[in-house]
Order: structure tokens, then sequence, then C-alpha cells
């Protein structure tokens, strides 16, 4: 059970937390508040503390402060965060938590905003990669004729998950003549994918993973779409091609994101092969794959039959030690504090839409993240 430090008597509001205040501002002096009484709630603890804002006259409470803010089932998110990361599906976690699968979308969507906003705050202060691992994840979204590319980058020698784009692509490989056919229609029907897309998708995640400098080494497999994405650049890129061909061991220079692939595979049910639990949509596989970013940097350590092994953020000098799953939902992160990467910020208002869902989910509460 996760005891939430905005909940001790003796917490004070750092910021208000309308973001049309001058004082949501962390940096903004001066600001005056006060305290306007309590409200019960039926979970612990019962009584939360309220307080108003003396300058936008917005009113707010303890809660306010904290990842369960909206929220009926507090401690839900952190058993979902480990369940999600170990291989249950989304129904699978509703009948063990007893609750309506609705309630575990809901609460998975709100988790992976967080996780993009938790990730996105220590690389801020993170010091760029010099030499970067990258791959295309294969997956699909609402049926396989829909299948898409997760861009994963991956820091070498520390498997420091940095990074990760999208692209829809064409179904390809081998068909039948009715599965053709049907392919054929859907593309009439909503358009085919756009065929550059992995070529503007890598050079986004390159943009990212860079981060400004002069020089920096690039590892990859032999698709033909990364040296077109990497032309134009403002660093100088070292690009060493390994063969998808070789042998996929800890000697290969791939070695850190086809690990990424394997646990990818391994803890996400929605990425398993020959799954019935595949995502629906692409924009609830990428909040899926940002709470395994951040389990994967901050929880897990790089080795698993190594006892104590650092976590990759230890690794990289981010942390001083493996952080747990209270660690990551101590405090509620406000998006007007921490700029997120451009396509982060789709993931983030869920603006990314799957072809043949026509009334897909839009997110519309106001103040919950």
């Amino acid at each position: 059970m996760i005891t939430f430090k905005q909940h001790h008597p003796d917490f004070l509001p750092p910021f208000c937390p309308n973001p049309n205040c001058t004082f949501h501002s962390k940096l903004a002096r001066g600001w005056r508040y006060k305290k306007t009484g309590f409200f019960r709630r039926q979970a612990l603890p019962n009584r939360i503390q309220r307080f108003t804002c003396l300058h936008c006259r917005r009113s707010f409470s303890t809660q306010t402060f904290c990842t369960s803010y909206w929220q009926r089932l507090p401690q839900l998110d952190a058993q979902l965060l480990s369940k999600t990361v170990g291989g249950m599906a989304n129904r699978q976690a509703a009948r063990d938590l007893g609750v309506g699968p609705a309630t575990i979308d809901r609460h998975l969507g709100r988790l992976g905003r967080h996780c993009l906003l938790f990730h996105s705050r220590f690389m801020r202060q993170a010091k760029p990669a010099h030499h970067i691992a990258i791959d295309g994840f294969v997956s699909f979204e609402h049926s396989q004729y829909l299948p898409f590319h997760h861009h994963l980058a991956i820091e070498k020698g520390t498997d420091f998950f940095l990074y990760f784009t999208d692209s829809e692509v064409r179904r390809s490989g081998t068909m039948t003549a009715a599965q053709k056919l049907r392919r054929q229609q859907l593309e009439r029907l909503h358009g085919r994918p756009d065929p550059q897309a992995v070529r503007k998708d890598v050079r986004e995640l390159l943009a990212v993973a860079i981060g400004g400098q002069a020089v920096v080494t690039i590892e990859s497999d032999d698709h033909r779409a990364y040296p077109r994405a990497m032309r134009g650049l403002a660093p100088r890129i070292r690009h060493r091609v390994t063969s998808s061909r070789e042998r996929r061991d800890n000697r290969n220079p791939l070695w850190e994101v086809n690990l990424a692939d394997l646990l990818i595979r391994h803890c996400s049910a929605n990425h398993k092969r020959e799954t019935i639990a595949w995502s629906k949509r692409r924009q609830a596989s990428a909040e899926r794959l940002a709470v395994f970013l951040v389990w994967r940097n901050y929880l897990k350590g790089r080795r698993e039959k190594e006892r104590r092994s650092p976590t990759p953020a230890m690794a990289r000098g981010l942390v001083d030690r493996a952080l747990t799953v209270a660690d990551v939902l101590e405090e509620r992160i406000f998006p007007a504090h921490v700029p997120l990467p451009p396509r982060w910020g789709r993931y983030y208002r869920g603006e990314v839409a799957t072809r043949g869902v026509v009334n897909r989910a839009r997110r519309t509460a106001k103040y919950a993240v």
C-alpha cells in the first residue's frame, strides 16, 4: 500500500495547481493561499485538507498533488503497474483486481501519461547519449491488416531506454489472394499508410535521442530507411550497420536493443506472438510501452541472474538506487512543468488515431492528468 506524502499533516502545497495561475510555476515567489476546511471520502485517509489560492481563487486539496487525484481506487495504479509489465492483459488484470475492464483501460492510460512525464523529467537533467542502438519493434493494432512499428532508441553500455516513436506501415509478407483483396478494400476505405513514415519517425526518434551533440555513434540493422533518416541531422553520425541475420547474443553490436525487444515481447501481453490481447489502438500501445520504459529503466536490474544488478538509470548515474513503484507514484507531475517531445505530447493528449476506429476514445477531463 502506498502512503502519499501529500496526506501528511505537515504537507504544504508547493504551488497553485491551476495551470492558468501565475503561481503555477514553481519559481514564482510570493504565493499566498489559505486553508478552507476538509472534505471526507471513502478511501483512506478519509479526511482531506482543502486550500484556496488567494491569487486565482481556485480551490484545491492535498489530494490534487497525488497521482491518485480524481480516483476512487487510489491503490489501483500501483497494482496495475506490476501486472502490466508482468504479462497480464487488461481483462486478466480486471478479473484479478475485481474491477471492470473499462476501469483498467482508464487507469492504464493515466499511468502511461504519468510515465511519459516521469521519464521526461529525468531526461531534462541527463547528459545526451553518445552511443545509441536503434531498432523497429513490429506489432499491429486493431487487426493484422494494420501493422505498425515502435522505433526504440537504447543507449549502448547501460541498456537505458531513451525514447520511442511509432509508424504505421502497410501489411506485407506472404498473403493469400483473399487477404490481398481484403487489404485493398481496407486501403480504399481508410487510406494507405504513408510510405515514408518509417524514415520520418526514425528521424524524429534520433533528433530527440541525440540531444544536440556534435558527434554520435548509431548502431542499427540494415533497414533501408535508416540512412535516409540520418541525412541532414545536425551532428556528425557514425552509422554502424549489423545484419539482422547475425546471431542475437551479447556479442552482437545490437545486443541492448535486441534485449529490449525480447523483454517487450516477454513482459507485454499485447505484443506476444499469436496473442488475442493485441492493442486495439496504437495510442494504448504507446501508453503501455511508456509504463514498460519506466519499469525497465528505473525499477528492473540490467541482468536478471545477477543479484542486485544495477538498473539502467543507476548505470547512467541518474539515480543511486533501484526505484520502487511507490517512488514512481510518489507525486503527481504537472504537464506544464515538464515539456514533452512533440510525439510524446501527442501520446499524452491522446491524439494518435487508429484507422478503422471511428469513435475513438478522447480525453475530456479538464483537471485530471
